[in-house]
């Protein structure tokens, strides 16, 4: 699975999961299985598998489902973009859908909160002290170009990826000591330290890249020559920044895998790139591209009232995310010393009207975000409990006062745009912030006006973003909306070049190592890591650290609740919204299984081609 970044409910960009986990946000709790120092055909964290060794497929596929047809999509990445096909480092802008190329020792069960099978790997043997794993790989496993795949390929993978890759991909293998290959099928990985419990997965859902491919191409250079792969897709025709298509291996050495069974169904995938919403749905209508997920809500209220819908040849189809939301928000940049008082950043929620936003913008279909966990178990709820204040208690000199009763909230409005109690309050956390109200806006001791920028790269989202732009302005901040185009976006992003930016991390049930990568202090100082805010504080850090040790769910959980609580205290953003379902659209002429995966969207991925619906609508 690769890290990428996806769209998120209104737009913004999610961080979430492909099909290779080299990212720190597919590395959540992902977690070694109790320690047996026995093969096992699967790893899972605090219980057993629900698979057993000869299972024959994931529950959520269709066996039978026909290989054949091709589907053309707007890709979930958030990205109008690309300029290469190496999606393992910080230069560039990465292809959509490499993880289609790449194989890893094992893959994800979306049906379980955090299983995964062998793939590559027949077996994983975790020590019985929990320090090292070693998988025995399948003989059959081959390349693209007819090579085995090899221990020594999985070492150079890990070496590569350590050393050289993506800040993102490297952050969270820095506990894996080394890679050995002990036959040319065996791979060891070994750990140190005390927060060992995520590894052994994080490196079973590594990449397998070819040693040998990369002996002749430099791994740290963007290229857009095909890579070498051994997954079930390769590169086919494309055109950088404006669409890129993977073409279906018959001869991938594991189409008959009991993980792969049900996968994989279209003979052709490609992903179309568009620079605005507006034209990704016209193309949709016109056929141009045959399926979309909808992110704006004025478009899947009011852009879908046209003929092909009408008439059945395009269906919309609201299915259930019952994934935890995660945390979207405006995320404020705390590395720049104007945000680095808590009442400034506290000023900013006061002046986002929530409320209007979703009667008058959102068609009332959105829910406010309020947690860095929402919609989940893991989110703050109430006072602390016991074990929360057990965990919290011997920081709290260091902690505010709100940490330890209810949780912080955002403000609630009466919907009416009528927000002067919340501006009033705004207004006295700046002056007691230092900044001054004069007639030309608030000024700080030097006379500088507190400017602030919020940055985007769509002008969709500018209707969004105008409103809260117009309250900040009504409490004497000087705020503007920068658009940019997609490359200097990423770019800007990448370097932390920005006021407040809009994005969503998309959270596991199970996190672990990967919150460090959101908001640990190393990662506020580490370019391109995913820790926007700049989150860089110690306690924090250490309930991380309880999180990624927890030993039941029951740890894991009060470990989460007490980081939202310090989380939400901080003020590091302004909440947004979220919503529990995906909206699709798509021509009439594919199929699904009767059971969606319960951890995933299941389209495209299980979705394939129906050619007796084909021919139909091509008769209409």
């Amino acid at each position: 699975m690769q890290a990428r970044r996806s769209r998120g409910a209104k737009g913004g960009h999610t961080l979430r999961l492909g099909r290779i986990a080299v990212g720190a946000a597919v590395l959540a709790g992902l977690a070694a299985a109790p320690l047996s120092a026995e093969p096992r055909h699967g790893l899972s964290i605090f219980g057993e598998l629900k698979y057993p060794a000869d299972f024959k497929h994931f529950d959520y596929v269709n066996a039978d489902a026909p290989k054949g047809g091709r589907v053309s999509q707007i890709g979930p990445g958030g990205v109008t973009t690309f300029d290469s096909f190496n999606s393992f480092i910080l230069k560039g802008d990465a292809a959509q859908g490499m993880e289609l190329c790449f194989d890893s020792l094992m893959v994800r069960a979306h049906d379980e909160p955090d299983a995964v099978y062998g793939l590559v790997a027949e077996t994983a043997d975790v020590a019985a002290d929990g320090m090292s794993v070693t998988f025995k790989m399948r003989p059959e496993a081959k390349f693209s170009d007819g090579t085995l795949v090899t221990a020594d390929d999985a070492v150079f993978s890990f070496e590569a990826i350590k050393a050289k890759g993506h800040p993102r991909l490297a952050f969270p293998l820095r506990d894996v000591v080394k890679a050995e290959a002990l036959d040319s099928l065996t791979v060891r990985y070994t750990f140190e330290g005390t927060l060992v419990r995520d590894l052994p997965v994080n490196v079973a859902t590594l990449p397998i890249l070819s040693k040998a491919y990369y002996t002749t191409h430099d791994f740290e250079k963007t290229s857009l020559d095909a890579p070498l792969g051994s997954g079930p897709y390769k590169v086919g025709p494309y055109k950088a920044g404006t669409y890129v298509t993977y073409v279906r291996r018959p001869d991938y050495w594991g189409r008959d895998l009991a993980v792969n069974i049900g996968h994989y169904n279209f003979d052709e995938v490609r992903y179309e790139y568009f620079r605005d919403r507006t034209l990704e749905l016209e193309a949709l209508l016109a056929g141009t591209i045959d399926f979309r997920e909808e992110f704006t809500s004025k478009d899947w209220a009011t852009g879908y009232d046209r003929k092909p819908v009408k008439d059945g040849r395009i269906k919309l189809l609201t299915i259930p995310d019952e994934r935890p939301s995660g945390a979207q928000g405006f995320f404020i940049n705390t590395r720049r010393d104007k945000f680095r008082d808590v009442r400034v950043r506290e000023a900013l929620g006061l002046a986002f009207d929530f409320e209007w936003s979703n009667e008058k913008l959102f068609y009332k279909l959105y829910t406010r975000t309020a947690s860095y966990f929402e919609n989940s178990d893991l989110k703050a709820v109430g006072p602390p409990s016991a074990e929360e204040r057990a965990l919290l208690e011997p920081f709290r000199d260091k902690l505010a006062a709100a940490v330890f009763g209810e949780p912080v909230s955002p403000p609630v409005t009466d919907g009416t745009g009528n927000n002067r109690e919340q501006l009033r309050r705004a207004v006295k956390l700046l002056t007691e912030a230092g900044w001054t109200q004069t007639p030309e806006g608030v000024r700080n001791g030097e006379g500088q006006p507190l400017a602030v920028e919020i940055l985007i790269d769509s002008p969709t989202f500018e209707r969004i973003a105008a409103p809260y732009v117009k309250n900040l302005k009504a409490i004497g901040i000087d705020a503007t909306i920068r658009i940019v185009d997609a490359a200097q976006y990423e770019q800007r992003i990448k370097e932390f070049d920005f006021d407040l930016t809009t994005e969503r991390y998309a959270l596991q049930l199970t996190p672990g190592v990967e919150l460090k990568t959101f908001w640990g202090s190393q990662a506020a100082a580490t370019i391109g890591s995913f820790n926007l805010a700049g989150i860089a504080d110690p306690v924090l850090d250490q309930l991380i650290d309880k999180i990624v040790a927890a030993k039941s769910r029951a740890e894991l959980v009060t470990g989460t609740r007490a980081a939202d609580r310090v989380l939400r205290a901080g003020y590091y953003w302004v909440p947004q919204w979220y919503k529990g379902a995906h909206n699709l659209a798509f021509w009439d002429k594919y199929g699904w299984p009767a059971v969606k995966p319960k951890y995933e969207r299941g389209a495209l991925d299980t979705w394939w081609y129906d050619e007796a619906k084909a021919k139909a609508l091509a008769a209409r």
